[in-house]
């Protein structure tokens, strides 16, 4: 039988079969996927082919086979250095839920996030969350990250998950696709799920004032059916990314405001560092590109993984 992975809890993985039937279904023996180091050899997202088992009067699948992956989101494991873990497959597209505080988003986690988005072919949107509780100087500031982005390529939208701001916009950009919602804890993931299909009744947790960040409702990803054709990938809240599997020479090419001018540089393997008529570097200057996506584009080369995660939060 053939079927599509809905969620994953580790050791059991819930496949629903083209007929619409739901399965708990496991892996046969050692099933690892060639070239990848992977906790989760099997994804939320995969398509799979599996057998049904009757064991003690219960029907229980064995997944066989994984169909090839059209893409897929990878970052680090969060303790295994050299592990990576999948965190979805068979995505259209990604919707990242940026604050400005409660948590707050910083730029390095958001270029990460955008690089392996882009990386793996994956289209992400940014989703400025919670502008119905921002002052007049927050939402200057928010106006200036959109901006940045925009200028970058990318759609940015402001949005308010409680009063229902903008929800539609994202609904609509939603119809006919799987579409995976990433962010930290407390970004308002699961609040905005909800106020896009009221049904699921996801939960969701208030912020911890004391350190700012949100306590995770979400331990593994899964996905749903919508009622509207839609599909969405729900994720664990994510406190740090690390970029897995991109060589130097091709980093630049995962930022598309670089990418754009790459054909200007001098040196067609311009790493945009020291060399001579570098383009990037000369729009940098123009203030044509932002410091802070160079400074996460440097940092990311430099491979200084050490701090992705710790600076999100400050330490009491």
């Amino acid at each position: 039988m053939k079927g599509t992975v809905y969620k994953s809890t580790g050791s059991w993985y819930q496949v629903k079969s083209e007929a619409g039937t739901f399965y708990d279904c496991r892996i046969k023996g050692k099933f690892r996927i060639k070239g990848i180091k992977s906790t989760n050899p099997v994804a939320v997202g995969d398509r799979v082919e599996f057998d049904i088992e009757d064991k003690e009067g219960a029907e229980q699948g064995v997944i066989k086979k994984i169909e090839k992956r059209e893409n897929y989101i990878i970052r680090k494991s969060v303790n295994l250095s050299k592990q990576t873990h999948i965190i979805a497959s068979n995505i259209d597209q990604v919707f990242l839920l940026v604050t400005l505080n409660n948590p707050p988003t910083l730029t390095t986690f958001i270029d990460r996030f955008l690089v392996t988005a882009e990386a793996y072919h994956v289209k992400a949107v940014l989703l400025f969350n919670k502008v119905d509780s921002y002052n007049e100087d927050e939402l200057v500031d928010v106006k200036y990250l959109a901006a940045i982005y925009r200028n970058a390529g990318y759609e940015c939208i402001g949005i308010s998950a409680t009063t229902g701001k903008n929800v539609d916009k994202v609904k609509e950009m939603m119809l006919g696709k799987t579409s995976m919602f990433a962010g930290h804890s407390g970004t308002g993931k699961s609040t905005l799920i909800n106020a896009i299909e009221p049904g699921l009744n996801l939960k969701t947790s208030q912020i911890s004032d004391q350190h700012k960040q949100g306590q995770h409702t979400t331990t593994f990803a899964e996905m749903f059916d919508l009622s509207f054709d839609a599909r969405i990938i729900d994720t664990p809240g994510i406190k740090g990314f690390g970029v897995v599997e991109i060589e130097r020479e091709e980093l630049g090419d995962y930022f598309p405001e670089f990418f754009e001018l790459k054909q200007d540089c001098k040196f067609h393997n311009c790493l945009h560092l020291e060399e001579p008529k570098c383009a990037v570097k000369d729009a940098l200057e123009e203030g044509e590109i932002a410091w802070s996506r160079y400074k996460s584009y440097l940092q990311i080369l430099e491979g200084e993984e050490d701090n992705y995660r710790t600076d999100i939060y400050p330490k009491k």
